[in-house]
């Protein structure tokens, strides 16, 4: 099969496009893939950049979302069947299992689901981790439910955009930091009920001024840095800011967060599979199966922006490294 491997730790330019053995299916719940498509997502240059998520692990096959076609399954598989559309999350990030920028893949059957019918391939392989990213932010750290309100950074971003649009579905009234009037425009379309600009307004203040006073039950921040801790102002006390990146926070502001009782969360979607959780990683298809009937009928909107062939995966990556993308990014394989 053709694949695009992490020869070394390092730039794009570190990409190569080889032909590997085809795999084959050694356990009786697995099922393989014909990939048609493959998710690009930040941990995937950030991985390549540092040689894996962990040291001296390349080289790998990157790339942590796939969509495709079940092509054979073990004899245990209950689940599918040859010629299922299918869309998973696995490997991609040099711990072990070969990721999904390549024409085949082999997983156990409870990590997958059906894709949603009405996208395409290079569309349903954008959804598995930043829809799970953004369901495990709101839901299991934020606890988000109907009447509330939740703050997000980066309200268009590759997992914001989904996110507005979970917040939406829970019931809550959602506000977002964008940074441009057709990114506002664009957050609107996905149901964001107010737009800050952070470039005009301190967004801090503009949320106290729009929840007299009060803050937001939630806030996910999708950024990290300074954001997380510039977000504690605005959170209600008893709240909870959850991130998905490092949190350089001062002694004052750890008071602050102490003094409002904030609940500060990490949010990892990888933790299931890091870990080696086989129940937690059920779970998350399970979510995967419940967003597929959500986009079917229509509640949540797939935005995929670009589409790259698999030998331009390096351009995806400089893309999506560059941090200035609406939606997401795939490769068509």
């Amino acid at each position: 099969m053709k694949a695009i491997v992490v020869a070394s730790a390092g730039g794009s330019d570190k990409l190569e496009l080889r032909e590997l053995p085809d795999p084959q299916i050694s356990n009786p719940n697995h099922i393989r893939i014909s990939v048609k498509a493959a998710g690009i997502n930040p941990v995937d240059w950030k991985c390549r950049e540092a040689g894996g998520f962990g040291p001296g692990t390349e080289p790998f096959i990157p790339g942590c979302d796939g969509a495709g076609i079940v092509e054979s399954i073990g004899e245990n598989v209950k689940r599918f069947s040859v010629g299922d559309e299918v869309y998973w999350m696995e490997g991609g990030v040099g711990t072990g299992e070969p990721g999904n920028s390549a024409e085949l893949a082999v997983v156990h059957e409870d990590y997958v689901a059906k894709k949603p019918t009405s996208l395409s391939m290079e569309a349903a392989s954008t959804v598995p981790l930043a829809y799970l990213t953004a369901y495990e932010a709101l839901v299991k750290h934020g606890r988000v439910s109907s009447g509330q309100t939740v703050l997000i950074h980066a309200g268009v971003g590759g997992v914001g955009y989904l996110a507005v649009q979970i917040a939406k579905h829970l019931g809550a009234e959602v506000f977002v930091t964008i940074s441009s009037p057709e990114k506002a425009e664009l957050a609107k379309s996905f149901g964001a009920d107010h737009c800050i600009n952070y470039k005009q307004v301190d967004f801090a203040e503009e949320v106290l001024k729009l929840t007299n006073g009060v803050g937001v039950d939630a806030v996910f921040d999708t950024i990290g840095g300074p954001v997380f801790a510039a977000s504690f102002p605005c959170t209600a006390v008893y709240g909870s800011v959850t991130t998905l990146d490092e949190i350089p926070c001062t002694q004052e502001q750890i008071e602050l967060a102490k003094l409002r009782n904030l609940g500060l969360n990490f949010e990892l979607v990888l933790t299931p599979m890091l870990l080696g959780m086989p129940e937690a990683r059920q779970w998350q298809s399970t979510i995967l199966e419940q967003a597929a009937k959500l986009i079917d009928a229509g509640t949540i909107k797939i935005r995929n922006e670009h589409v790259f062939d698999l030998a331009d995966l390096g351009k995806a990556h400089d893309l999506i490294e560059q941090g200035h993308t609406s939606g997401k990014i795939s490769i068509k394989i």
